[in-house]
């Protein structure tokens, strides 16, 4: 049986102090970090499900990154693929991979002639020092890669 004076014996405060505590407790395990991220092979496997087993050539892409990124919250990245972006000749999509971060796959653009230009410009989030890699799929079925390395003083993701 619940004893009912059980509840009377208990202080507010301490009630209180148990519930907070409680809280903290819950809270802080999204604050773990457990040092789970991608690498190359994971990188290669995302990119194996959106270009199938075609093997990239490396050029035609431009990535704009920066060396050091101070705080790993924000850091602006802008990829470019040379291409005429004519009907017979264009940019299909644009695939943003990071070898260090939780999941490996960042984002996936998609151009058309009309686009005019196959370039992106966004901010990613960061938790380490890591390259990044960039797939562009073009219209008659080739693929290519671009790689840079960004060094990460202050991790965006918890790092």
């Amino acid at each position: 049986m619940f004893d009912k004076n059980i509840i009377q014996k208990i202080r507010r405060r301490d009630l209180l102090s148990l519930a907070g505590k409680g809280v903290i407790a819950v809270a802080g395990f999204g604050l773990v970090n457990n040092e789970a991220s991608a690498d190359s092979a994971a990188v290669s496997k995302a990119m194996k499900k959106n270009v199938g087993d075609i093997s990239p050539t490396v050029g035609r892409i431009s990535m704009e990154l920066p060396q050091i990124a101070e705080n790993g919250n924000t850091v602006p990245i802008a990829v470019e693929v040379q291409s005429p972006m004519t009907g017979e000749d264009y940019v299909k999509a644009l695939h943003v991979y990071a070898e260090g971060n939780p999941q490996p796959d960042v984002a996936t653009f998609r151009f058309t002639p009309q686009s005019g230009k196959a370039r992106i410009s966004t901010r990613m989030r960061m938790i380490k020092s890591q390259n990044i890699v960039a797939v562009a799929e073009m219209s008659d079925g080739s693929v290519y890669m671009g790689k840079k390395a960004v060094k990460v003083t202050i991790g965006g993701c918890g790092g």
